[in-house]
């Protein structure tokens, strides 16, 4: 009886001491953190919002100074439209008034012509009676001859003046509309720039520069945390990280929260996060611990880094 008793108190004692399976694991709340800056540097002229407040997509969240932006953006826009004129100054040729003297000359060396034809003809007939000299007939003639040239000439030059300019002037017209436009649109975006909105709804986390503070190019002035991009971090013993797979889902428990928020695994690390001083054997593997991520399946706005969560795998 009493070695039955002892082997029963022996059993029950070991059984106390057998490593129940873990119900969770430990872990902590994270976020992807999404850093506003603007590509330009200057003085920082307003800042819209407050650290802690909650902001809608496309809310102003601050402004740089922007005068010289300003004032490029101005320049280039007279530039544009001093571009567009002398193209479309080119294409009309010449003015009305000076079209009309052209024809005004035209109609005049035309006239001058027709009255030389008829000298020329009263002066043919004199020459064959022999009344005139040949070179009288002659300085007739030629004079006639000029009258048509000058009409020829004229309207040569009153065509030309109706066309415009030549097609390569015109292209290397368009050429500069076409650069002064680009450098508008640098111009515009400069000012843009200047000005930076909330690319999504989020919570402002943080504010890194006051109003009047010179903020470089690049350096970022407001940290937003979108819901969206909290996860979940915890860490799984070497025993346990073998059946895990990308996707799987998981509850993630916090401490105040009546019930789990449904995640699921969304990054499993492939090194382990601590490794014991020595080299592994069957007695030191069991302190692997590997990360792992989770990322809730519906945003929780609620949620803030840092606080620690307890995950259980999902039946």
């Amino acid at each position: 009886m009493r070695a039955s008793a002892l082997l029963i108190l022996a059993t029950v004692a070991l059984a106390g001491c057998t490593r129940p399976g873990p119900a969770g694991y430990q872990g902590y709340l994270e976020g992807d953190f999404v850093y506003v800056a603007s590509p330009l540097a200057g003085r920082l002229e307003t800042l819209a919002v407050a650290k802690g407040a909650r902001v809608a997509a496309g809310t102003a969240l601050f402004t740089l100074e922007r005068t010289a932006e300003t004032a490029a953006g101005q320049q280039a826009a007279d530039q544009l439209r001093a571009a567009q004129a002398r193209l479309e100054d080119i294409k009309k040729g010449s003015r009305p008034s000076e079209l009309s003297a052209l024809e005004a000359r035209r109609d005049q060396a035309a006239a001058a012509a027709e009255l030389s034809a008829l000298e020329l003809t009263r002066q043919e007939s004199l020459f064959k009676t022999q009344v005139i000299t040949v070179s009288d007939f002659d300085r007739t003639r030629l004079t006639h001859a000029q009258h048509l040239h000058a009409v020829d000439e004229l309207t040569s030059q009153l065509a030309t003046a109706r066309l415009g300019a030549r097609s390569d002037a015109i292209a290397a017209a368009a050429a500069d509309v076409s650069a002064a436009a680009a450098a508008k649109e640098r111009a515009d975006w400069s000012v843009n720039q200047k000005a930076q909105s909330a690319p999504r709804a989020a919570l402002v986390y943080d504010t890194l520069y006051r109003e009047g503070e010179f903020v470089a190019a690049g350096l970022p002035v407001v940290v937003l945390l979108p819901p969206e991009n909290l996860k979940v971090r915890f860490f799984v013993p070497e025993a346990d990280f073998a059946a895990l797979t990308a996707g799987a889902p998981v509850r993630v428990a916090l401490t105040g929260r009546p019930a789990p928020l449904a995640a699921h695994i969304s990054y499993l690390s492939p090194q382990p996060e601590f490794t014991p001083p020595v080299l592994y054997n069957r007695d030191n593997r069991a302190k692997l611990v590997f990360l792992v991520e989770a990322v809730f399946d519906a945003a929780a706005p609620d949620l803030h880094p840092g606080q620690p969560v307890d995950v259980t795998l999902a039946k």
